[in-house]
C-alpha cells in the first residue's frame, strides 16, 4: 500500500538540484529530469512496442526503480556512478545500500514489487525496454546540457561532457525512435514542448518549498496512479493507461499555462470553454508533431482524462470503476480509471500544499487548498483505495481535521 512515508519521499526529487556544479540560467531538478525522461521513454517505446521482449509495465516499473535509486544516489556525479558500475562487486554493494535505505518506504508496496526492484538493480542484461529507458535518460540529459552550454559555451568540462553524452547516446542508435528524434524536427519539437512544462511553476502566486513544476507534478501523478492501480489489482493495460494519463494529463497547459482551480470555476461555463480551447490548440499545435498512430493514445490521456473508460469492439464505454473492476479489467478492453487519476491529481496537489506547511510556509491559500481537498474525499473510497484514510495519515499536528491551523 501507498504510505505517508512514500508520499513524502517521492517529492524529495523536487529538492534535488541538477548540474549544481555548473552555471545554470534556470533551475533544473531531478524530479523534472525524471519526468522528461519518462516522456522520452514513451516516445521511444512507441517504436519498439511490437518487440517480444518489450512491455509497458517494464518501462513504467523500470522508470520507478531508477527514480527510487536516484533519490538515494543523487549526490554521486555521473562519472563516479558509472565508474562504480564497472565493478560488479562494488555496484552490488551500492545497490544493497540503496535497498536498505528505501526498505521502510517500499516494503509496504508488497513482496512482488520489492522483488522486482531488487532484480532490476542486479540485472546485467539490457533487454529492449531497458535500452529504451537508457536512451531516454541520455536524451533528456542532453536536452538539459544544451541549456547549460548556451550559458557557458567555453566553460570547463563543456567539451568533455558533450563528447561523453554523444558517445553514450550513439550506443542506442539501433532504436528506431532515437534515430527518428535525431532526424525529424517535428518529433523533437514535441519533446521540447513537453520540456517547457519544467518552467511552469505550480501555485506560481504562492511561495512554496519545494517548488514543483507542471512537468514534475505530472510524473508524481503518474507514479502514484500506477502504484494505486497495482493495489487495486488492475490488469497491465489498465495500469499503463492510468500511468500515462497521469504523465500527460496536463500537457495542454504547455499551450494555455497552469490555470488555477478558482479561475476555472469562478464563472459558470468557463471550465468547459478552457477545455474546448485546449482541444483546439492540441489539434492545431501538438498532434501534427507526432505520428497519427499516437493520436488515439494522446486523446485518451489528455481529453476527458478524468473519465472512466473501456473499449468494447472499438467503441468507448463510459462506466464506473466498479464496472471496470468487475467486467472490463482485462487488457482487451483497454480500460482507464479516470476517477482514480483525478483523485491522485488532487492528492498530489494536497501534498504540494502539505509539504509547504511542513517546511514552515504559512499561507491562507495553501490552508484553504488543504482543507477543501481533504473535505472532498471525506468518506470516499475510490477503486478500493480508502482516500479518507490516506488524508488522515497526513494530518499535520498543528492543524484541525478541517485543514486549518489550531
Amino acid at each position: 500500500m501507498v504510505t505517508k512515508d512514500l508520499l513524502i519521499r517521492l517529492f524529495d526529487a523536487a529538492y534535488m538540484q541538477r548540474w549544481n556544479d555548473q552555471i545554470r540560467p534556470v533551475e533544473l531538478t531531478e524530479l523534472d529530469k525524471q519526468a522528461h525522461k519518462m516522456i522520452g521513454a514513451y516516445m521511444l517505446g512507441k517504436y519498439e512496442e511490437h518487440r517480444t521482449d518489450f512491455s509497458w509495465t517494464d518501462i513504467i516499473e523500470g522508470g520507478l526503480f531508477e527514480y527510487f535509486q536516484r533519490l538515494v544516489l543523487t549526490d554521486l556525479k555521473p562519472q563516479v556512478f558509472y565508474k562504480i558500475k564497472e565493478d560488479p562487486k562494488r555496484y552490488q554493494e551500492l545497490n544493497d545500500w540503496v535497498l536498505s535505505e528505501l526498505a521502510g518506504v517500499i516494503t509496504p508496496l508488497g513482496d512482488g514489487f520489492c522483488s522486482r526492484f531488487r532484480q532490476y538493480l542486479t540485472e546485467t542484461d539490457e533487454p529492449t525496454y531497458r535500452r529504451v529507458l537508457n536512451a531516454a535518460h541520455f536524451f533528456a540529459t542532453k536536452w538539459e546540457f544544451e541549456i547549460i552550454r548556451r550559458a557557458n559555451p567555453d566553460g570547463y568540462e563543456m567539451e568533455r561532457i558533450s563528447a561523453r553524452l554523444e558517445s553514450q547516446q550513439e550506443q542506442y542508435y539501433d532504436l528506431t525512435g532515437l534515430r527518428e528524434l535525431e532526424l525529424y524536427p517535428k518529433l523533437r519539437s514535441f519533446f521540447d514542448l513537453c520540456g517547457l512544462l519544467r518552467f511552469q511553476v505550480r501555485w506560481s502566486h504562492v511561495h512554496r518549498i519545494p517548488k514543483t513544476s507542471v512537468l514534475g507534478h505530472m510524473l508524481i501523478v503518474a507514479m502514484l496512479s500506477y502504484l494505486f492501480s497495482l493495489e487495486t489489482g488492475a490488469c497491465p493495460r489498465r495500469c499503463a493507461n492510468n500511468y500515462f494519463t497521469g504523465l500527460f494529463h496536463d500537457l495542454p497547459e504547455a499551450l494555455t499555462r497552469d490555470i488555477i482551480s478558482p479561475v476555472k470555476h469562478s464563472v459558470r461555463g468557463i471550465s468547459a470553454l478552457i477545455k474546448s480551447y485546449e482541444r483546439e490548440e492540441m489539434e492545431e499545435k501538438v498532434y501534427p508533431l507526432v505520428p497519427a498512430s499516437w493520436h488515439p493514445d494522446l486523446r485518451l490521456f489528455t481529453e476527458d482524462e478524468f473519465r472512466n473508460v473501456a473499449f468494447v469492439d472499438g467503441e468507448v464505454v463510459h462506466c464506473s470503476i466498479a464496472e471496470i473492476s468487475s467486467r472490463f479489467n482485462d487488457d482487451r478492453f483497454n480500460p482507464r480509471d479516470g476517477e482514480l487519476v483525478k483523485a491522485v491529481d488532487d492528492l498530489a496537489a494536497y501534498m504540494e500544499a502539505y509539504l509547504a506547511k511542513r517546511n514552515g510556509i504559512s499561507s491562507p491559500e495553501l490552508a484553504r487548498a488543504r482543507s477543501s481537498i481533504r473535505k472532498k474525499y471525506r468518506g470516499q473510497t475510490i477503486a478500493a483505495i480508502d482516500m479518507e484514510g490516506v488524508y488522515a495519515s497526513l494530518q499535520l499536528t498543528s492543524e484541525r481535521p478541517d485543514g486549518f491551523g489550531t
